[in-house]
Parts: structure tokens; sequence; C-alpha cells
């Protein structure tokens, strides 16, 4: 057996500890698009594979047995060059995903369906948006230049962002309650932007706009190819045991007891 876990996530990361703790031989493939990654228990990779057919051949040359997509939920690409790449190879797949959020009592979600939705739910007055979607997609909020736009960065922009009326600020979540209304109350911030990434590392700025009545734009996870989910490292486990066990030996097998077969 051999895994290869397509990461990037806490979840990447603690799936990976798990097979180290029990020497199970894996690789840990990051895509590149943090400045310093963090270290991790296996043999790592950073960098793209080449599409379907490149990640195909990286399986086929390192003798993978199991592919373990655990991506961000909006690492549309990978994900669906996993799927291809995996039934081209003819090994087994299974993603670890983050359960997506749902909004509770006193919310104020508006839900789109992509980037360019969100953009347009931008078309009224001024206002101060935390816009917290990572650095990929910020300028296509340059088609709404009268608003203030806060945006929370693991790493700096290479460039300065296409943002008129902008400030960066750096941080690595996981984020605290605390700290994410300190945040929205410094900044005055009026409405939030993100992306339904799920999980417990950046849902503190939702209960923060609960708590401050902030509404928030709410762009919801990309369609993907059916694929097998689980959302736990327990369940990879489990998982993984299970495609590895031997096929039952027919010729093996105990005999069937005629008077049982007939009914006796």
């Amino acid at each position: 057996m051999k895994i290869l876990i397509l990461g990037g996530t806490t979840e990447a990361s603690a799936l990976a500890g798990a097979l180290a703790e029990r020497s199970i031989p894996g690789l840990f493939s990051y895509a590149g698009r943090v400045a310093t990654p963090k270290p991790q228990p296996l043999p790592t990779r950073v960098g793209g594979f080449g599409g379907v057919a490149g990640l195909a051949e990286f399986l086929a040359e390192h003798g993978i047995t199991h592919l373990v997509d655990a991506t961000h939920p909006f690492a549309e690409r990978i994900s669906q060059n996993a799927v291809a790449a995996a039934r081209l190879a003819g090994i087994p797949l299974i993603a670890l995903t983050r359960p997506p959020w749902v909004p509770q009592a006193g919310d104020n979600w508006t839900s789109v369906a992509n980037i360019e939705a969100a953009v347009a739910a931008l078309s009224g007055p001024p206002e101060r948006i935390l816009l917290a979607i990572g650095r990929q997609h910020l300028a296509a909020f340059a088609a709404r230049p009268r608003h203030h736009y806060l945006l929370r960065l693991v790493d700096a922009p290479e460039a300065p962002p296409p943002l008129p009326r902008h400030r960066v600020v750096l941080d690595r979540g996981p984020f605290t309650l605390a700290g994410d209304l300190a945040l929205l109350r410094e900044h005055g911030i009026q409405r939030i932007i993100c992306k339904n990434a799920g999980g417990s590392g950046a849902i503190a700025k939702l209960t923060a706009a609960r708590e401050l009545g902030l509404p928030v734009v709410m762009i919801e996870r990309p369609a993907l190819p059916e694929r097998r989910e689980v959302h736990s490292v327990e369940a990879v486990i489990t998982w993984l045991a299970h495609e590895s066990a031997p096929e039952p030996d027919s010729e093996s097998a105990p005999e069937s007891d005629p008077r049982t077969d007939r009914g006796v």
C-alpha cells in the first residue's frame, strides 16, 4: 500500500499524521500556493502534476495504490483531475472533506453560486467589506471599486491587489471569535464575503457576524464529479483497511454442507 494525499488543509495534515503513526507509506502533495507550507511527517512534494495525464503518470511511476483528495473544497480543478486520473490509473480514490457551513438562527446570509455572483451582489452603496476569499479572485472585485475591502491573506500578495480602496491583513487560521470580533469592529466592517469552506478553523467570522448583525455573502461550493466522500481521518483509515483487505480465496473456503443447501 502507498497513499498519495493531495493536501493543503488541516484535515490533510491530520491524515498525514495518522498515516505516519501507523507506518503506512505515503506521499504528501502541496499545490504550491502558500509560500511557507506546513511541514509534514511524510515525504512531501510541491507543485502541479500537469493535468489528468500527468497525475495518472505520477501515480503509476510512484506505485501509488490509493489516492486521497484532501484539498480545499474550492480546489475545483485538482479535484476534477483526481477523479479522472484515479480512474485512468485504476486505483481507488476517496475525498476527505469538511461538511459545509449551514446558516444558524440569527444569520443573515445571501448564498451565491460563484465569484461573479458575489461581485454582482455588491451593487449597492459603498460599504466596508471583509473579503475572506483568498488571493486568487481578488481582481474580480475591481468591478465594484466604490467599496473598501479588508483582505485577510496568508501571504503578502506579490503585486498590489487591483482594488483602489483596500487594506491587507496577514494572518493564518485557526481564528478565534474574540479575534474576529475585534477585527470586524476595528475596521468598521459592514458585510462579509467568504467561501463555504466548512470546518472550524475559519468559522469564527460567521459567529462574529451573527453577534454583530452583519450580512454575509456566502459563495457555495462548486459541483464536482461523483466520488466517495468522508468527513473524518478515522473514516479514511477504515476505508484504507477495507480497500487493502485481501479478497477471499474461493479455493480455500470451506465447502458448504449439502444438507444445509437443501434446507435439511
